[in-house]
């Protein structure tokens, strides 16, 4: 007798309706405005796959879509823009929504205390620093850790990693997933991976995250690393001024998927050793890649240095809302977590 099988993340019925009613709108409900189904496709296909990612983009951005003029840009963004709110509001609903927001724990006791929980959903969280300081085993642990429930510190929801370096690897996922008590089969099936291989594919991917995102339930988007491939594909002075605008798309990209379907969003990004102070430099002068834009556009920046043995150091650069701290942590066999001198006390 067959039996029905299982989805690890249908939740009761009332969960199920108040997901609906917070998930976005897809693209299809503009053709009850009035919006031809035609004209919906063509904006799906565009990498436009709801009414908030289409309220949400430029005009003249909508009329390099083939197919799309200035007038039904016009008459698409009027439709759009009726269905999503996007005019004031009070600070106190602002308040009342963001005590709501999901935070996905890191695995590790001291890193989710300075970050208010774990890891911001809706946001994006840049984890930068040298070779071998954590970057990746985080990224790791979250893949895992995102599928928990929300009572164990998880959102409950799938992840999609897009890998630029090469240093995806399942076996730390399923030692990961041991840990927290998962199946190990189901935590791989519901982790969408992708290789990066170029910043025109790095780019491309994002369209096929939001795909994605509108079909099924995600939690957490990961870019490992955002930048490595911007250091190859453009070289010089010379093509500064098109790597930075390329980059700001893609940040931007990103910064619409956290907004779209309240994921949240993290990357890494490397250092670059600062050369321009000479002997009179400070110990360890290595900023991030990437300038002002990448800046800007996290929400909140995260720098791992090495510590002790197997411990490192996290500390908190930037954040619009949380203290400048620190936070040891340990890369542990099985994911992130405290490291034994913090177990023992």
């Amino acid at each position: 007798m067959a039996t029905q099988e299982h989805d690890p993340f249908a939740g009761a019925e009332g969960e199920d309706e108040d997901f609906e009613l917070m998930a976005p709108l897809l693209v299809a409900k503009l053709q009850e405005a009035g919006i031809s189904a035609q004209d919906t496709k063509k904006l799906a296909d565009a990498g436009y796959h709801t009414v908030e990612a289409v309220a949400f983009t430029p005009k003249k951005t909508l009329c390099t879509i083939k197919g799309i003029s200035e007038q039904k840009a016009d008459k698409i963004l009027m439709e759009a823009c009726k269905m999503v709110p996007m005019g004031f509001t009070t600070a106190t609903e602002i308040h009342s929504r963001r005590s709501e927001l999901v935070h996905i724990t890191t695995g590790a006791t001291g890193l989710d205390t300075i970050l208010g929980g774990g890891i911001e959903t809706g946001a994006i969280t840049e984890l930068y620093g040298e070779f071998r300081t954590g970057k990746s085993q985080i990224c790791h642990t979250l893949a895992v850790t995102c599928q928990l429930p929300v009572t164990m510190g998880g959102g409950e929801g799938k992840c999609l990693y897009i890998d630029t370096e090469g240093t995806f690897r399942p076996v730390r996922m399923l030692a990961v997933a041991e840990r927290f008590g998962l199946n190990g089969e189901e935590v791989l099936d519901n982790i969408a991976y992708a290789r990066a291989y170029n910043a025109d594919h790095q780019l491309q991917l994002l369209v096929q995250a939001s795909a994605m995102m509108a079909e099924s339930r995600f939690s957490l988007l990961i870019v490992d690393s955002c930048t490595s491939l911007y250091r190859t594909d453009f070289s010089g002075r010379g093509e500064l001024s098109a790597r930075q605008m390329h980059l700001a798309k893609f940040l931007r990209t990103l910064m619409r998927l956290a907004d779209e379907f309240g994921v949240a969003v993290v990357v890494t990004n490397q250092v670059v050793a600062q050369v321009d102070g000479g002997q009179f430099a400070v110990a360890d002068a290595k900023k991030p890649i990437g300038g002002n834009i990448m800046a800007h556009a996290s929400t909140t920046r995260l720098n791992l240095r090495k510590g002790r043995g197997a411990s490192r150091v996290c500390k908190i650069v930037d954040s619009p809302c949380l203290p400048e701290a620190e936070a040891i942590f340990a890369i542990n066999a099985n994911g992130i977590g405290d490291p034994e001198e913090m177990k023992e006390q």
